[in-house]
């Protein structure tokens, strides 16, 4: 939540780790040709963040692969901008 006043704390990000992460402009990992970036969410528990999003009717699709470093699964924003959702390997994410 976005504070209301300057008395309340700001939106806090539980330790863990946080990248800034440049791709070649020619790159085709954020889908259509014409994105340039993307947003990437550490959650919790995956498998539960799906569940949320699939049942407020929201499409989300599951990476099937398991990489080293975590499972993912990916989203839109109304505008077509790809969303990243990352559950670390070894319970890096916020409880």
């Amino acid at each position: 939540m976005v504070p209301s006043n300057y008395e309340e704390p700001p939106w806090q990000q539980q330790a863990g780790p946080t990248a800034f992460a440049p791709f070649p402009e020619d790159t085709a990992y954020f889908g259509d040709g014409g994105k340039a970036w993307m947003l990437n969410f550490r959650v919790a528990n995956l498998d539960a963040m799906l569940d949320q999003l699939r049942a407020a009717g929201i499409a989300v699709e599951l990476d099937p692969q398991i990489y080293p470093n975590g499972r993912f699964a990916r989203l839109y924003d109304p505008e077509g901008n790809p969303i990243e959702l990352w559950e670390p390997a070894g319970g890096d994410a916020p409880g």
